[in-house]
């Protein structure tokens, strides 16, 4: 196995988990529960009348 093959199935296998592990920190996020005043304010705004 060259050197090349070897880097590129570390990238690959390194990148899913590390994508993987955005998701899941981006869904932790939203669903915390001291977070949601802020969001429902946030989903709100498109139906103020400035």
């Amino acid at each position: 196995m060259s050197t090349y093959e070897i880097m590129q199935r570390f990238a690959a296998s390194f990148g899913l988990a590390w994508f993987g592990l955005i998701a899941v920190i981006a869904t932790v996020y939203a669903l915390l529960p001291s977070k949601s005043d802020a969001f429902d304010e946030a989903a709100r705004i498109p139906l103020r009348e400035d």
